[in-house]
């Protein structure tokens, strides 16, 4: 018996993605981007200000970098707070140093958990954006809707009790579920960092903007995850600016993305080899230093966004 001819008709079959959420884009032939003063590559520094309750949301999975240990895992939990309130201070040393700026993704519930270091953050000059409430409130797919909206409204209303409005978002553990792009744009926000799939900001078709977060470069997936030590992580970022200043040239306008985690980097072992890296990027005249949000701007400007 024959096939019926619709059995291999796919219709989203097509460049790209089999989804609505943007459209399909080869990075090499889109119009180039200009970043301020003819710079070729933009430094994109974000710090993760998180924080892990000590009880653990156990559905559908845990957050990366959360407890481990049967309850309570203090080891864990203690690591994690060193981060807010120990190796954070090493990094804005650093950052101070170097004189670049950074996006802080901060969970809300430390607005009222560690209003100190929210001042801190925000008098070093850093852009503060949001990262959901903590580390347990995660989106998925098959979550409720109105459970997801609820999250992200609780997340606002802590921001707008402290007197701020973020531009950009970090979903905990950067997962999403169907909805959480239009729920962003609904709360009022700009662009999000959940993805990592390109070198350069692009449009979600519902009108945010994906910002790239460069995974492999995070100082925890290298470190930690991957084991591997300081100075390949350090060379690595070296290798990856080189590169885009050299297709820059060619192609227009990059960024270079560093994810900096607290309880990582900020440990008494690892601090100077982040202040010799920053320190050598200060030294070139190829990079703009500046937060998310200065380069969601410049790449609105340039596209003509």
């Amino acid at each position: 018996m024959p096939l019926d001819p619709s059995y291999l008709e796919f219709p989203k079959r097509r460049e790209g993605m089999d989804h609505d959420l943007y459209p399909a884009r080869n990075l090499f032939k889109e119009s180039p981007v200009t970043w301020p003063d003819g710079k070729k590559v933009a430094l994109w520094i974000t710090v993760a200000v998180e924080y892990f309750p000590l009880t653990p949301n156990d559905g559908p999975f845990r957050a990366a970098g959360h407890m481990v240990t049967p309850f309570p895992d203090y080891r864990t939990y203690t690591t994690r707070d060193y981060g807010n309130r120990i190796g954070i201070y090493r990094v804005m040393d650093a950052l101070d140093q170097a004189g670049f700026p950074a996006t802080a993704f901060i969970s809300s519930a430390l607005f009222k958990r560690t209003p100190k270091l929210i001042k801190d953050i925000k008098a070093a000059g850093w852009e503060l954006a949001a990262h959901g409430v903590d580390m347990n409130q995660l989106h998925y797919g098959g979550m409720e809707s109105a459970e997801e909206h609820a999250q992200i409204a609780r997340c606002k209303a802590d921001w707008a009790a402290a007197g701020f409005t973020p531009q950009g978002w970090m979903s905990p553990g950067r997962s999403q579920s169907d909805h959480t792009l239009d729920f962003l744009k609904d709360a009022g926000f700009t662009w999000t960092a959940d993805w990592g799939n390109d070198d350069m900001p692009f449009a979600m078709n519902n009108g945010l903007a994906a910002l790239p977060f460069t995974d492999e470069l995070e100082d925890r997936k290298s470190m930690v995850t991957l084991g591997h030590n300081e100075e390949m992580w350090s060379n690595q970022i070296t290798d990856a600016a080189n590169w885009l200043s050299n297709e820059a040239a060619r192609y227009g306008g990059r960024i270079l993305h560093i994810a900096l985690t607290p309880y990582v980097i900020g440990q008494p072992f690892r601090i100077q080899i982040l202040k010799d890296l920053l320190a050598s990027l200060a030294a070139r005249d190829d990079i703009w230093a500046a937060t998310g949000s200065d380069i969601y701007a410049a790449w609105c400007a340039s596209t003509k966004r």
